[in-house]
């Protein structure tokens, strides 16, 4: 036999349902999208505008080692020149001032001179690569190539400085060598022959190979190559502007842009305590979610969404309460809690007379309770016939003797009992709700304890609607008696940790969080100041509940009505059906 009625729960995401999940969630902050977007074009405008009158010209220059013999292998030049320092002498004051002295421009000028050059070294390559920028594209070329060849002549200049500092060493040690052999050679000429005089001889051959030493090296040296390196590539004159143009620098700028944006509403995701998603509400109650009320353009629809053009709502609410039959948790017991977080208790009510009238739908006996008594209207915006059918509990004698109902502290429930016709659905009971002076006296008195295990008859479901449950303790003194609370809310107006706590203060009272039904923001209703101003000024405009000063039953003293007098139950105080657009709560 297959089980039909299984709980709940939560589903698994796995890793695409997540991506595509998160790529949702940025796309809610679709200003800071926009905003990047637009900073990212600016920024590409002021980049096309910038470079569409600058020209870069670029010369290369090959360096190289002095050397006797070009084609020795064993000469390695990036050994005996430092690329790096080389780079640093090229970008120096002196050689910009001897391109300078080419170019006739006085030292006033030479800072700019300085500016527009650039010089980099392309990797693993003695190359040295001369970038001038400039306004104009001829002058870009010709201080290019000036600066090229102050620098091959600035360098060329210190190797010869380097060359003749050594050969004038090395003569300076050869002189002193030299004359010591002349003399020796003339007392040579004079010695008689002997063993001193061999011993001359050995001591002339010593010093003709130290000057032969020095004069080879001497020789040596005359005989490098000083050349310092060679152009490779000269500078010419551009023909078109540096940088990607107008239509390349938008294309960029929006890119970066758009990188930009989806930063922002990445880090403005990751502080927002908000839910981000159907998956955050379900880890925060640690229980599915049942529906997702559709966005109503039209400016407000009536409470009972049965019979309207649109019927996207009304599947809704029956979709709901579809999971909710199938629950067991809410199957064994068939008493559900509707509540809210805090703020406005509108949609929660919309959604518990809705489900009632899709539980009736299916053919249950269905009681709507109003336990809001703060702020009672559930009577006055339904279509409802007071036709007293005697199938839910009746208080017996009705209302509190001796005094008007609504007077005392436990005047409610007082027995009266309402009929709303939902139309194609059927019909269910309404038990309204009436302001009394102690709240959590009237939800706990034996009466209403009464009303509410209705829901253990046989084919019956009883639906309470409580006010915001962070608002008031209200919904907390009914949780133990209705164990299934289904939790009605806006995703951007509630914070995770108000989920979190309405499961834990549900959990602690002993009831359970079977679902909730999410909504976006009613309609007309802004953020700011300006919307808590209208509020405040449109909320003297609620008509009060009729409930609230409900007329004296005299069937109740024992004495006859009056002939002008309604009888709540007569039937003369039926109300025709219309469609009553929700007021603000």
């Amino acid at each position: 036999m297959i089980e039909t009625n299984r709980p709940a729960a939560v589903p698994v995401e796995d890793e695409p349902d997540l991506l595509r999940d998160q790529f949702r969630q940025l796309t809610r902050y679709r200003r800071l999208i926009g905003a990047g977007i637009g900073i990212g074009l600016l920024g590409g405008v002021y980049l096309g505008i910038s470079t569409s009158d600058t020209y870069v010209a670029t010369a290369d220059v090959v360096l190289r080692t002095p050397t006797d013999d070009p084609f020795n292998p064993s000469i390695a030049p990036d050994k005996a020149i430092n690329i790096g320092s080389e780079r640093q002498v090229a970008l120096s004051s002196s050689i910009a001032g001897e391109a300078a002295k080419k170019l006739g421009i006085n030292d006033s000028g030479l800072a700019a001179l300085r500016s527009g050059l650039q010089v980099t070294n392309p990797p693993q390559t003695m190359v040295l690569r001369f970038t001038y920028t400039s306004g104009s594209p001829a002058q870009a070329a010709k201080r290019a190539n000036a600066m090229t060849e102050a620098y091959l002549l600035k360098r060329r200049d210190a190797l010869d400085v380097t060359r003749d500092a050594m050969v004038k060493s090395y003569k300076d040690q050869r002189d002193p060598v030299a004359k010591q052999l002349d003399d020796l050679v003339k007392q040579i000429a004079q010695m008689p022959a002997g063993s001193a005089r061999d011993a001359a001889y050995s001591s002339r051959t010593d010093l003709q190979s130290k000057v032969g030493q020095l004069n080879g090296n001497i020789a040596k040296l005359d005989a490098l190559d000083m050349t310092p390196g060679r152009v490779t590539s000269a500078a010419t004159v551009p023909t078109q502007p540096d940088g990607p143009g107008i239509v390349m620098s938008l294309a960029l700028g929006a890119a970066v842009g758009l990188a930009l944006g989806l930063l922002a509403a990445w880090v403005r995701l990751v502080f927002d305590p908000s839910p981000r998603s159907d998956g955050d509400v379900s880890r925060a109650l640690r229980a599915p979610v049942l529906g997702t009320l559709p966005r109503d353009k039209t400016g407000g629809g009536p409470l009972l969404a049965a019979g309207e053009a649109d019927p996207r709502l009304a599947e809704e609410y029956r979709s709901v309460a579809f999971r909710l039959a199938y629950d067991s948790r809410f199957a064994d017991r068939r008493r559900l809690l509707v509540v809210a977080p805090r703020g406005s208790s509108e949609t929660a009510a919309a959604v518990a007379v809705n489900l009632a009238a899709s539980f009736a739908e299916t053919g249950k006996d269905v009681l709507l309770i109003e336990a809001d008594l703060r702020t009672p209207l559930l009577a006055s915006q339904l279509p409802t016939d007071a036709g007293g059918r005697p199938r839910w509990s009746q208080t017996p004698g009705g209302p509190a003797q001796g005094g008007q109902p609504g007077q005392g502290d436990s005047d409610w429930p007082d027995g009266r009992q309402l009929v709303v016709d939902a139309g194609e659905s059927g019909a269910f009971d309404l038990i309204p709700g009436e302001r009394v002076r102690n709240v959590a006296r009237a939800l706990t008195t034996p009466r209403a304890t009464r009303l509410i295990s209705e829901a253990d008859s046989p084919n019956s479901t009883v639906v309470v609607l409580a006010p915001p449950v962070l608002s008031y303790a209200d919904a907390l003194a009914l949780v133990d008696r209705v164990d299934g609370v289904l939790v009605v809310c806006d995703p951007r107006a509630v914070h995770r940790t108000d989920l979190s706590r309405i499961r834990e203060l549900i959990s602690g009272a002993g009831g359970t969080v079977l679902g909730a039904v999410l909504h976006g923001p009613l309609p007309g209703e802004k953020r700011g100041r300006t919307a808590s101003r209208t509020k405040k000024a449109a909320a003297p405009a609620v008509a009060p509940a009729p409930a609230a000063t409900p007329a004296v039953d005299p069937t109740a003293a024992g004495e006859p009505p009056e002939p002008d007098q309604q009888v709540p139950g007569d039937g003369s105080d039926t109300v025709a059906l219309r469609t009553v657009r929700t007021g603000r709560r």
